[in-house]
């Protein structure tokens, strides 16, 4: 049976930052839910859809209404993280769980603020904030390297951590690509340009050259991080799917007092010779029980780079699992 549900709004700048600019945030929810949603005066009412989708309706508009009188301006990307998996269709969670700001990465100096798109982004990001050291795992394209990053900046450039260093174990992907001239900076640069494609779309460019300068930015190689002790610094240790169980022990041992680190990975991307043990997953099954480290494990329904990305993800899962039952 379809319910609706009539939300009478305060005043009519209220009920402007509701609906965003065209009506964009009211579009956002109205695809997400199925159902019709029109405005009158001050009224926003929602018809066509069930008794679930009334109850995600106006936990969606509560938390739209909150953060509009708290000085918010939503926009259909904040909207977006409300809809679809970030609410839950029950209210089985706490009346806080569902709030996208919480998570929201606010970078100074930034091009715009870095929302959540799903309930695990957000819990990544948490998890970032809460410990010292933390874990994002899963296929391209969920957004685990570009968070790292945004949240990365915005400790460095709210003074809140004195410099970001960018680590990477050096293994090609399937191909060797020979001597690479230069100096160490430009010999590792190939490998950490995805970082810097991140931090690009994040912050001006002028923004990054002046923390090159001031050396508020450090770029290395894994290898070279033996023997250091990393302090009040936040380091990400990105495709750490690459390295090996005495990298990763050796990295993870590097954290000294007031740091962060942060470490990221795609179990299904490993260019390890085969023989190899992976450091990744080593270390998921030897620190899941230790307290203070948090893993967050995104899935291909957190896939936002592009849509099409989901698909071919897919694609490839299931020819794998095809071709693991013929073998057994």
């Amino acid at each position: 049976m379809e319910d609706s549900i009539t939300i009478v709004l305060d005043n009519r700048d209220l009920l402007s930052g509701v609906c965003g600019a065209n009506d964009g945030n009211l579009r956002v929810m109205e695809g997400s839910l199925g159902g019709r949603i029109a405005t009158r005066g001050n009224e926003i009412r929602l018809e066509g859809v069930d008794e679930a989708g009334v109850r995600r309706f106006k936990k969606m508009m509560d938390n739209l209404i909150t953060a509009v009188r708290e000085g918010d301006n939503p926009s259909p990307e904040y909207v977006q993280a409300l809809t679809g998996s970030f609410v839950p269709p029950e209210p089985a969670e706490p009346e806080d769980a569902g709030r996208p700001q919480d998570a929201v990465i606010q970078i100074p100096h930034g091009f715009n603020r870095v929302f959540p798109r799903s309930r695990n982004q957000a819990a990544y990001i948490l998890g970032m904030r809460s410990c010292d050291i933390s874990f994002g795992i899963g296929p391209a394209g969920t957004g685990k390297t570009y968070l790292a990053i945004a949240e990365a900046l915005r400790l460095v450039l709210s003074k809140k951590m004195r410099k970001l260093v960018l680590t990477r174990p050096v293994v090609e992907a399937g191909e060797s690509l020979g001597f690479l001239p230069g100096d160490l900076a430009q010999k590792i640069n190939p490998y950490l340009r995805p970082l810097y494609d991140a931090m690009e779309s994040l912050v001006p460019y002028e923004v990054i050259r002046r923390l090159e300068e001031t050396r508020a930015i450090e770029i290395a190689p894994l290898a070279y991080m033996r023997g250091r002790s990393l302090n009040d610094c936040i380091v990400i240790l990105d495709e750490a799917q690459n390295t090996t169980k005495e990298q990763m022990k050796m990295f993870l041992t590097r954290i000294g007092e007031s740091a962060r680190a942060v470490i990221t990975g795609d179990t299904t991307q490993i260019d390890l010779p085969k023989r190899v043990d992976s450091g990744l997953l080593h270390a998921v099954s030897v620190l899941s029980g230790v307290e203070g480290i948090h893993f967050a494990f995104l899935h291909t329904a957190d896939v936002v780079r592009n849509p099409l990305i989901k698909k071919i993800i897919q694609a490839y899962e299931e020819a794998n699992n095809n071709a693991s039952e013929k073998r057994s």
